[in-house]
Formats: C-alpha cells, sequence, structure tokens
C-alpha cells in the first residue's frame, strides 16, 4: 500500500483535482451546446439534401470559413416570390427583417418597386449603406428568372433558388458563404456573422414569405 499512498493526492489536491474536472465539464457542455446550435442555425429550415447539395455560385470562393444554407417554402410561385428578393437593400426595398438594425428605422417596403425589377449582371445588389458601392454591396454575378440569382462580394457570396413545387409554391433556398480574412475588424466580422446573421436572415426569410403570399 506504500506505493499507492505515494500517488494519491492529499485532501486540498484532491479538491483541486476534482474542481479542475468540473470546470473542464462545463467547458465541454458548452462548447457542445455551441457547436449543435451553430450547425441548426446554418441550416435552418433546409434539408439535407439542401444543406450538403451544390447551390449556384459555389465555385465563386474558396476557403469561406463561415457558409449558411437556409430555406423555406412559401405559398407562391416562385415569379411572385423573385420581385421581393432582387429589391432588397439599403435605400431600396429594407431587407424585410428588423429594420431598426439594418434599415435605419425605415420600414422594409410592403410593395414591389418596379425601379429595382431588371437587375443585369455587374450591377450592384443589396446594399447595405447609403453609399453603394464594392465594400457596401454585392455585384450580381449571375440570374436566371425566377429560377436563381447570386450575389458576390470579394469575400463572401450570397445565392437564392427558387424551385416550384407541385403545390404551386416556391422552395426558396439561400446559401451565403463568408471567408474570414485575418486583420483588424476579423473579431467584429465573425461575431457579426456567427452571432447576429441568424436572426436577421430568419427574419428575412419569413419576410419575404409573407409579402409573396399576400400578393399572391
Amino acid at each position: 500500500m506504500i506505493w499507492w499512498s505515494m500517488v494519491l493526492p492529499h485532501k486540498a489536491t484532491q479538491g483541486w483535482v476534482r474542481r479542475t474536472l468540473v470546470a473542464l465539464a462545463a467547458v465541454g457542455g458548452a462548447a457542445t451546446l455551441v457547436a449543435r446550435y451553430r450547425s441548426w442555425h446554418l441550416t435552418w429550415g433546409a434539408t439535407h439534401d439542401e444543406v450538403s447539395g451544390p447551390m449556384p455560385g459555389d465555385d465563386l470562393l474558396d476557403g469561406a470559413g463561415f457558409v449558411a444554407t437556409r430555406a423555406i417554402s412559401i405559398a407562391a410561385p416562385p415569379d411572385r416570390v423573385w420581385p421581393w428578393i432582387v429589391q432588397v437593400g439599403y435605400g431600396r426595398a429594407g431587407f424585410y427583417s428588423y429594420d431598426l438594425l439594418d434599415n435605419l428605422g425605415r420600414p422594409s417596403t410592403r410593395e414591389v418597386l418596379e425601379e429595382f425589377q431588371t437587375p443585369s449582371v455587374g450591377d450592384l445588389a443589396a446594399p447595405m449603406a447609403a453609399t453603394a458601392d464594392d465594400r457596401t454591396a454585392f455585384r450580381v454575378v449571375s440570374l436566371d428568372e425566377p429560377r436563381s440569382l447570386v450575389w458576390s462580394k470579394p469575400d463572401s457570396t450570397w445565392a437564392w433558388r427558387l424551385t416550384a413545387d407541385e403545390a404551386g409554391g416556391t422552395r426558396l433556398v439561400t446559401r451565403l458563404k463568408a471567408r474570414y480574412d485575418s486583420g483588424p475588424l476579423l473579431p467584429l466580422t465573425v461575431l457579426l456573422m456567427e452571432v447576429g446573421d441568424f436572426p436577421m436572415m430568419r427574419r428575412m426569410l419569413l419576410g419575404i414569405a409573407e409579402r409573396a403570399e399576400r400578393t399572391a
């Protein structure tokens, strides 16, 4: 028993070990919850096939650290959903989300704005500031009305796919990809994407659905 007494910690050490194990278990549990939440919100509303399958524009961005594929079923045909997507942006229709945060308190429109209904490849899209440029907006890189639309920036892409269903509605799938480039703004970028993106995007999809169904 002498050898066991040599390796058996005294009471103070036992307490430290116990506290350390509890802390490690808490950290591990928190990490598991965060990972599960992240997996859930990055695939909100989407099926396994939609998440794992290809989307238009997938080949435009390498090294994306953030890939979110979300989806919603809308009781309106694709040609009634399309107009609400092409007009989004600050100074345009808004984002149909939390207007106080993404549209300076101006209510997102509940009307189709004809001046934004004829986008072309190369046009600025979904501006997020009053001055729309390649830092604050996307560019249209492909469109197939009313089936697919892809916007792109140097560090991110935003793709939309509209598929008619048997009931005359639309299955709307969107995929946002972003690369986490190093720099002083990296912590803010990660915070916005990993925490702020999901509630805004969920509300946006619900806003598109409500508007399209109302006009249908």
